[in-house]
């Protein structure tokens, strides 16, 4: 970055500008955060509402539900000097996951794994398990090749890619699709799904992803997935805490309506209400390409429009209902798989969904009245974009969408699930473009190979604006964005902190 950088403010108190908040203010700046909600956590906010007998509050997360990577969030308070346990308490989940099969099979997905061997050859036999242990190893090895050296650094040109780690990735077929390299570990196609529907947060199709995004199955199914007491929100909530501690100012319920900008140099924010914030340096949390139309005012210099993942129809619902055999997180398979993801990427509704059913009252009962559950149901659908090409209008579609949910859900080991809905948020990909996420795709651009790595937008613009976010490097899921945070304020301070990161040891 050209020039002082001093005073540094932050638009956006998401994830990714928390963390680069913190790791500024811990490196000597004067940090202002701006937000225009009223709490901090962007995407991973929070919803409060009341059951209607007065019993209490339900309490949601608005946005990512499965917590993975833990010690990049502490990473972020080591860099203020601060221990995370003394602000957050995260405890691990387990299951990690219950798949849930059509044919009426069930897995438990555990991180350990000898844990994991033993329930994979009780249920689908010893050479499955032994697969898996083949696997694991194989995962292991990818991620410690692509973290530290892909994706926790800045990269500017292909030819930063040029690194001994890149041999290690071309020998374990790490650019060859993702699908095919499972299947080579892992032939029962329960086990196949378990292991590739990951690729679905990058925006893929497992049959079209490269296999170096095993490694989002390496941090969930590996290395294990936690929940916050209080929620996911309780995350940002604790950052900011922190961070304001050692001095970062944060001015909520104020929006950034654009910034000041002459020949490459920011030099100020304009809010809403016409104040301007002068700045040194400026880094930018919205969605990337809202953040280049609506704030910068600039188009992007990509030639080709961005490729979107595909959007999601979530549920936020309180409810009196309750089944006893619920995990934490469970996925709910349908029969058809490789279609799934030829409807999602094609434009169409899921025929026959497979989707993300998580409960968090399982482990934290006090995000409901006593007796009462939370549940946050997740199906996946096309992108705004992608569903006009066959006419999908949300506006018509999502009231009877709404019974389609609720019947599949019935239908599939959750009888009168509508009926004890007491409380409910619904969110389709129309709300998400209203909320600032391009083409209504909370999931950001997809990581096609033209927008992966060097090819994904870069995160500096001009002399001294950075993004930060999973619109740009290294990309889409929570441990991403945290990421992007230090990348961003490594693009300010010079300071490279990767390799204290607990992370990656």
């Amino acid at each position: 970055m050209v020039g002082p950088t001093d005073h540094v403010v932050v638009v956006g108190a998401g994830l990714a500008g928390l963390s680069a908040a913190m790791r500024l203010a811990g490196a000597g700046r004067k940090v202002t955060v701006v937000e225009r909600e009223a709490h901090p956590g962007g995407r991973a906010g929070r919803l409060t509402a009341p059951a209607p007998d007065g019993a209490g509050d339900y309490r949601f997360d608005t946005g990512p539900t499965v917590l993975t990577m833990p010690d990049l969030i502490a990473d972020c308070f080591d860099a203020l000097g601060e221990d995370m346990a003394d602000w957050l308490t995260l405890e691990p989940v387990s299951p990690l996951y219950r798949a849930k099969y059509a044919d009426g099979s069930s897995l438990d997905v555990h991180a350990d794994p000898e844990q994991m061997t033993e329930e994979i050859r009780r249920v689908c036999g010893p050479e499955e398990a032994a697969g898996y242990e083949e696997f694991v190893t194989f995962v292991s090895e990818l991620y410690r090749a692509e973290m530290r050296t892909f994706i926790d650094r800045n990269i500017d040109t292909p030819l930063d890619l040029v690194r001994p780690d890149l041999l290690t990735l071309l020998r374990r077929k790490g650019f060859s699709k993702l699908a095919p390299v499972v299947a080579q570990y892992l032939k029962d196609d329960r086990l196949q799904r378990v292991y590739s529907f990951q690729a679905l947060y990058a925006g893929l199709s497992p049959y079209d992803a490269l296999a170096i995004y095993a490694v989002i199955a390496y941090m969930d199914s590996v290395a294990g997935v936690f929940a916050a007491r209080g929620g996911m929100s309780a995350v940002p909530s604790a950052m900011a805490a922190a961070a304001a501690a050692h001095g970062v100012e944060f001015r909520f319920s104020t929006t950034v309506e654009s910034v000041e900008h002459s020949g490459g140099r920011a030099t100020a924010v304009i809010t809403a209400d016409g104040e301007r914030i002068t700045a040194d340096a400026v880094v930018l949390n919205p969605d990337l390409p809202v953040a280049y139309r609506d704030l910068l005012g600039v188009k992007h210099r990509r030639l080709r429009p961005l490729v979107y993942s595909p959007s999601c129809y979530l549920m936020l619902a309180g409810s009196k209902a309750s089944y006893p055999d619920t995990a934490h997180h469970t996925i709910l398979f349908g029969r058809a798989w490789k279609e799934v993801f030829a409807e999602l990427t094609g434009g169409r509704l899921m025929s026959d969904p497979s989707v993300l059913l998580s409960t968090p009252t399982v482990s934290d009962p006090g995000l409901a009245p006593d007796g009462r559950h939370v549940y946050y149901v997740l199906f996946p659908t096309p992108s705004l974009s992608a569903g006009a090409k066959h006419g999908l209008d949300w506006n018509e579609v999502a009231p009877r969408y709404r019974e389609h949910v609720i019947a599949t859900l019935e239908r599939r080991g959750y009888p009168g699930f509508g009926d004890g809905i007491e409380v409910e948020d619904v969110t389709t990909p129309l709300d998400w473009e209203a909320r600032g996420m391009a083409d209504g795709a909370p999931f950001a651009s997809s990581h096609t190979f033209g927008q992966t790595g060097p090819f994904r937008p870069g995160n500096l613009w001009g002399e001294n604006v950075v993004f930060t976010g999973s619109g740009t490097q290294p990309g889409v899921g929570v441990p991403m964005v945290l990421v992007s945070g230090r990348l961003a304020a490594e693009r300010i301070t010079g300071r490279d902190r990767r390799y204290r990161s607990r992370a990656w040891r």
